[in-house]
């Protein structure tokens, strides 16, 4: 299983959104690495679910249920989509501000690549911030 990190604003699409909908795609994604991203994600892959913005902190995780397919709100068909299914709320979000003071999480692309919205994260560093958010 891999591990992944995606972003969304909460006033367009939150996570109590989600949770709502049960399993949803995950569209709209117009950038070329963080659709690399998507396109290596599989079936059972988890990811934090990130309010970004103004409240910058993981709020959930979601799991890959169906991988990558075309994105129909593409109207040139060169993005596609994933969809995740909402798992589990975070008992205490990890905020931005915690993850960069955590000596272990310099490396993450949240910190070092703060514009992308789909991201890998690696194992170790899955565990650490299930940690800090109370998993």
């Amino acid at each position: 299983m891999n591990y992944w990190l995606v972003k969304s604003e909460p006033g367009t699409w939150s996570w109590d959104d989600h949770v709502k909908k049960g399993v949803e795609h995950w569209d709209g994604v117009r950038n070329y690495q963080a659709s690399n991203n998507m396109k290596a994600m599989k079936t059972g892959d988890q990811a934090f679910f990130y309010h970004s913005v103004n409240e910058k902190r993981i709020v959930g995780i979601v799991e890959v249920v169906k991988e990558y397919y075309p994105d129909h709100t593409d109207p040139k068909g060169r993005f596609g989509m994933v969809e995740f299914k909402a798992v589990k709320p975070v008992p205490n979000p990890a905020t931005l501000a915690d993850i960069k003071a955590h000596p272990e999480l310099q490396d993450l692309a949240l910190i070092k690549q703060s514009r992308l919205s789909v991201m890998p994260i690696g194992e170790k560093e899955w565990e650490i911030i299930c940690k800090m958010a109370g998993l």
